[in-house]
């Protein structure tokens, strides 16, 4: 190596380490709640993408339902949820004869699920669905995480997660989603499981319908895998993420590239990051999981987010990807600005 080079390449490493550091900035800011914003969730408008929505949750006794349009400005409120956690959406469920698609949030101090149709956010629940009732201990009930599961023959699932507890398997419930003859939608047990280290808490929750498991981020120790299926059994498939994260694991969020490909996005929230793994595994292990890419965002302690792969208009060409950040906000980012060069 001549002189030149020798000092040189050492000051383009530096350079290139920098740049690589350089937080991903969002291209809209949206709105500010009024108490403690913690999970969006994407609503794509069939009609017209550009007019697709963001629904977040605003985390207090005293909270709600927010709605975001793409330029981030609040069109809609939902007041006097009490503390609602996370909120996921799903598309067509047959309510009263018609298909319906619902947002879904979990009510902490209630220990209820509350569901409203979208986009007009009107309720269906008949004023919440209480989970966990078989368990009398308060803190096994206080609801956190939700993620919803359309199987292939179009039932609805509902996967929900709690605070504490309990260790042994039985963490998340799994509840039917359908029609009570009314109207309004009820909700049938149909399996608990999961296995929780018991180290912090489970919130988020991600659902990957076509490849058909479940991800759940046991806050502290890794990321969790299961069958979606309930018919598939209750055996923990893959305990990935466990090492290179500053604190806790949060938010997971699936960006597909096909229809076994992809990307699973996982937020390093005391670093104000995301590790971003192989949708579909590594090569001949579909549950191995190596890191690809840790990406920075503006997003500050990000808890919850969403992405999506559908074009929503000039500004999102290749999708969306929303992240919850402090300061009572939730950032939206270009799907090619995480990406990089390195992703697709």
């Amino acid at each position: 190596m001549n002189y030149h080079l020798a000092v040189l390449l050492p000051l383009f490493l530096v350079a290139c380490q920098s740049t690589a550091q350089t937080p991903v900035k969002p291209v809209v800011i949206t709105d500010t709640v009024r108490h403690d914003t913690d999970d969006p969730a994407i609503w794509i408008n069939p009609a017209d993408h550009a007019k697709s929505l963001v629904i977040g949750t605003d985390k207090d006794q005293d909270g709600g339902l927010y709605v975001f349009n793409l330029q981030g400005k609040i069109v809609k409120e939902i007041h006097d949820l009490k503390r609602p956690n996370n909120v996921d959406i799903a598309y067509g469920l047959m309510l009263g004869g018609k298909p319906t698609d619902i947002a879904v949030t979990t009510e902490r101090f209630t220990h209820k699920l509350r569901i409203f149709s979208l986009p007009d956010m009107k309720p269906v629940d008949n004023g919440g669905l209480p989970m966990f009732v078989v368990d009398t201990t308060s803190g096994f009930r206080d609801l956190m995480g939700i993620a919803l599961y359309k199987n292939p023959s179009g039932v609805l699932y509902a996967m929900v997660g709690r605070k504490t507890g309990p260790t042994n398997g039985s963490y998340i419930g799994q509840y039917r989603l359908e029609d009570n003859g009314k109207g309004q939608v009820k909700a049938t047990l149909v399996r608990n499981f999961g296995l929780y280290s018991g180290k912090k808490e489970i919130e988020s929750i991600a659902v990957d319908n076509e490849l058909g498991y479940v991800y759940y981020s046991d806050e502290g120790v890794g990321v969790r895998k299961y069958y979606a299926d309930p018919e598939k059994g209750n055996k923990e498939l893959a305990l990935f993420a466990k090492t290179g994260f500053a604190e806790d694991h949060e938010g997971i969020s699936i960006y597909k590239t096909g229809p076994k490909t992809g990307y699973l996005l996982v937020s390093d929230q005391g670093a104000n990051q995301f590790h971003i793994f192989r949708r579909e595994g590594e090569s001949g292990n579909p549950n191995d999981y190596k890191v690809l890419k840790v990406v920075k965002v503006a997003a500050q302690v990000s808890d919850g987010s969403d992405v999506t792969n559908v074009p929503l208009g000039k500004q999102f060409p290749h999708g969306l990807f929303v992240a919850m950040s402090e300061g009572k906000t939730f950032h939206y980012y270009r799907w090619e600005d995480i990406a990089g060069k390195d992703l697709k």
